[in-house]
């Protein structure tokens, strides 16, 4: 089996080198080969750039550099056609997702059909406690409104295989931002896929600024989520 983590990246040269560290560390008594595929939007800091040269002759380090297409939706939607294993793994560049956690998410896809990195469940948390309250909230009300029993639609953390991720309507799952995570859980849940969420704590970003726009991705993610619901009264998922 192999496993292919697809790490998106905007300006993230100062993490990112580590973070492929850890993941070597952690997976190296692993069963399974893994390759990671970092999707990079022409990050004015060089980010791409600087993976090729820090992991120059590692085949399993691939780099994407994308010149006429931004966003972390369809970033993520172009590693997964790109990746080459049977598991596909999705995690941040800023160290909010543990990469301890990838054998464990791997592992119970025998079981399962999508393993979620959650913060809501039990030993799941987060540094940034303001950030963790809002986005408890947040996540009854896409509950409520979903009908779902997802405690974590948010996270973007998350393990699946990738005939079954392939099996969805990728093109109209993986748009806007992080908003994408909301769509796809809910379209593998009324689906029927086995989803199960394992806790995980977030750090604090180690180096540089979250690009994230609160209000803008209140906006966007309130948008998608109303967008949803009126699609399930349609009969439309």
């Amino acid at each position: 089996m192999t496993v292919s983590i697809i790490l998106p990246s905007y300006n993230e040269r100062d993490n990112i080198g580590e973070l492929i560290d850890c993941i070597d560390a952690t997976l190296a008594a692993e069963p399974f080969d893994y390759e990671c595929l970092v999707v990079d939007d022409n990050s004015p800091d060089g980010t791409a750039e600087f993976v090729r040269e820090r992991f120059a002759g590692r085949d399993n380090i691939k780099v994407s550099l994308r010149t006429h297409e931004r966003g972390l939706a369809s970033a993520i939607k172009h590693g997964i056609l790109n990746a080459s294993g049977d598991v596909v793994v999705v995690m941040d560049t800023d160290f909010n997702h543990d990469p301890q956690m990838i054998p464990q998410m791997v592992k119970f896809l025998e079981y399962y059909d999508i393993i979620i990195g959650s913060r809501f469940v039990m030993r799941g948390g987060m540094r940034d406690t303001n950030r963790y309250r809002f986005s408890y909230v947040y996540n009854i009300g896409v509950r409520a409104l979903l009908r779902t029993q997802v405690q974590d639609n948010l996270s973007g953390f998350f393990s699946m295989k990738r005939d079954k991720l392939l099996s969805l309507d990728i093109d109209r799952i993986f748009t806007g931002y992080g908003d994408y995570f909301i769509s796809l859980l809910l379209v593998a849940w009324r689906k029927d896929y086995r989803l199960l969420e394992v806790p995980v704590f977030y750090q604090l970003r180690p180096h540089g600024e979250s690009k994230s726009s609160f209000l803008r991705l209140f906006w966007d993610y309130t948008i998608t989520v109303l967008r949803r619901r009126w699609q399930i009264g349609r009969g439309q998922i």
